[in-house]
C-alpha cells in the first residue's frame, strides 16, 4: 500500500473515532497504535467516559467483528471461550464458539471476574488460541482486546496480578472531557448517535496489510540500545521493587514502530520511545511500599527513568 494511501486510511480511522469520542485524540491514537502493533490495551477509568463507544467506533472503522464481554463474578471460562456440546443426531461433540472468537473484543470490567476466567481471556491474548476439551482453536486475525477496569470500586473485585498485566501492550486512562467538549457531547446526543452513522474506511485484509508493514519499520541499533537502557534502569530504581522484564523492551519497540508508522515514518525516533514509555512500562513495574506511601505513581517513576537516560543523537558506528 502506498504511503499516501496509508496516511489517508489512518487519518480516516482517527476521524471516525473522533466523531464519537470528542477531545480524546491521544487515546484514539494509542488504541490504533496497539491495534497496528498486534497488541492489547488495558483502559483504567471510571464508568461513563465513553470506553465502549471508542472500541465500537474502532471496530466499525476497520469493518471488524465486535464482541463485548461483561465480566461478572459468576462468569465462567467457557462463557468467554466457548463450549463443546453433544449433538445426538451427529453423535459427536460440536464446538460452540464464545465471544472471544471475534476480531475486536471489549472485556468490560475485567477485574470483576474470577482469576480462572481472567486466565482464559489472557491465554487467548498471549497464544492467539484457546484450548477446549484438549482441542486447540485458533482465534481470528486480527485479534485485539481492550480490557477495562474501574479504579474506584475495589469491593468484590479481583485485581489482575502483575505477572498478567504485562500481557497488555499499553495501559492508559481516558479522563473526563473538558466543559466545552461535554457540551458538544450533549448536542450530539440530541440527534442520531454518531456511532450508528459510521462507515468502514478499511477492511480486515487492509488492516492485516498495515500490521505487516508496521513490522518493517526500521529500528536502528542506537534506538534499541536506548530502549534497553530505559527498561533496565527500571530494575535498579530506588522506588521500584520489581522492574520491567525483556517483554517490556519488546513491547516498547513494537509500540514505537507502530507509532512511527502511524505518522508516516519508516523509522523510529527517540521521541517515539520517550512518549510511549509511560504507557508501555508503568503497568510492568511494582513500586516499593514506601514509594506508594509517599505518593509516587508508576507513571512518575517511568518518566523519571526516561529523564535520566541519555538521548541518542547519532547512530552507532559498527
Amino acid at each position: 500500500m502506498a504511503q499516501g494511501q496509508i496516511n489517508t486510511k489512518i487519518d480516516q480511522i482517527l476521524s471516525n473515532i473522533e466523531k464519537v469520542m470528542i477531545g480524546k485524540r491521544n487515546v484514539a491514537e494509542l488504541s490504533l497504535v496497539a491495534l497496528l502493533a498486534e497488541g492489547h490495551v488495558l483502559l483504567e477509568d471510571v464508568p461513563g467516559v465513553g470506553k465502549t463507544m471508542m472500541v465500537r467506533a474502532l471496530a466499525k472503522s476497520v469493518n471488524a467483528n465486535f464482541r463485548r464481554i461483561q465480566f461478572t463474578p459468576d462468569l465462567l471460562p467457557s462463557d468467554v471461550t466457548g463450549i463443546s456440546i453433544y449433538n445426538p443426531k451427529e453423535m459427536e461433540f460440536q464446538f460452540r464458539p464464545g465471544p472471544l472468537m471475534g476480531n475486536i473484543i471489549l472485556a468490560d470490567e475485567i477485574n470483576r471476574t474470577s482469576p480462572k476466567t481472567q486466565s482464559a481471556l489472557l491465554e487467548g491474548m498471549e497464544e492467539a488460541s484457546v484450548t477446549i476439551d484438549g482441542i486447540t482453536h485458533k482465534l481470528k486475525k486480527p485479534f485485539f482486546v481492550m480490557a477495562t477496569q474501574n479504579p474506584i470500586e475495589y469491593e468484590g473485585t479481583y485485581p489482575l496480578p502483575e505477572a498478567q498485566l504485562d500481557r497488555f501492550l499499553l495501559k492508559m486512562k481516558m479522563g473526563y472531557p473538558e466543559l466545552h467538549e461535554e457540551m458538544e457531547v450533549l448536542n450530539r446526543a440530541q440527534k442520531v448517535p454518531p456511532i450508528e452513522e459510521l462507515q468502514p474506511v478499511i477492511d480486515l485484509d487492509g488492516l492485516r496489510t498495515l500490521q505487516n508493514e508496521v513490522k518493517e519499520v526500521f529500528v536502528d541499533d542506537t534506538i534499541k540500545r536506548y530502549i534497553v537502557d530505559i527498561v533496565s534502569r527500571t530494575r535498579g530504581h530506588g522506588s521500584v521493587y520489581l522492574g520491567a522484564s525483556p517483554r517490556g523492551s519488546i513491547a516498547l519497540m513494537k509500540a514505537a514502530q507502530a507509532y512511527a508508522f502511524m505518522f508516516g515514518r519508516e523509522y523510529v525516533l527517540p521521541d517515539d520511545v520517550q512518549y510511549l514509555a509511560s504507557f508501555v512500562l508503568s503497568h510492568r513495574i511494582i513500586l516499593k511500599s514506601e514509594a506508594k506511601f509517599e505518593g509516587f505513581s508508576a507513571e512518575e517513576v517511568v518518566s523519571n527513568v526516561v529523564g535520566r537516560v541519555p538521548v541518542p543523537v547519532q547512530r552507532l558506528v559498527k
